[in-house]
């Protein structure tokens, strides 16, 4: 079985631009791509999970996250690494285009988008970590049975306590991330 690192997009892999889904305004958070060149190295599959609530709330159309996609895999391309797969979760209940205004397994806390993954790149959850920005990727990440690391950079506003809200690790930047992985892996 393959291991991953499940990685959030806003705030995290990138800069949060909110309900961004022009290209021309995609920045790689510094050190992500040479960060997640180690990673794939060491034998980790790379997958972007992110909430697209956007789509639910009539923003923008979930075709448009294509474009997005395309930008993240060309700029992460520069330096020699690719994701190896992307899954957005383009609900909200409380969104306003009815077809997307659900309640579904898939947006974070709940694990539905690693699950997926895990199942359709054969996974193994308990060798692998999410990194994310708020406690809704902790919590998604811990719910799938990974190790989880939240980069503590001012984008967590609630801080609401729960079971499955305590990451394994905080840090302050996606690099600090990489290494505590690079870590792990070392002594396993």
């Amino acid at each position: 079985m393959n291991k991953a690192v499940f990685i959030d997009k806003d705030g995290t892999l990138i800069h949060d631009v909110p309900y961004n889904v022009d290209p021309s305004l995609i920045r790689l958070q510094e050190g992500a791509a040479c960060g997640l060149r180690q990673l794939k190295d060491q034998g980790y599959l790379l997958i972007l999970v992110s909430n697209q609530s956007g789509v639910a709330h009539g923003y923008f159309s979930e075709e448009a996250l294509t474009a997005v996609q395309e930008k993240l895999q060309d700029e992460l391309k520069k330096d020699g690494v690719q994701l190896d797969g992307a899954f957005f979760c383009p609900h909200h209940p409380q969104g306003t285009v009815k077809r997307y205004a659900v309640s579904c397994e898939c947006r974070k806390p709940k694990p539905g988008m690693l699950m997926k993954a895990a199942t359709q790149f054969d996974i193994d959850l308990s060798r692998s970590w999410m990194i994310g920005d708020i406690l809704h990727d902790v919590e998604a990440g811990n719910k799938a049975g990974c190790s989880t690391i939240l980069i503590d950079n001012g984008n967590e506003t609630e801080w609401q306590p729960g079971a499955d809200r305590h990451p394994t690790e905080v840090v302050k930047n996606i690099r600090q991330a990489v290494s505590i992985i690079l870590e792990q892996n070392a002594h396993a």
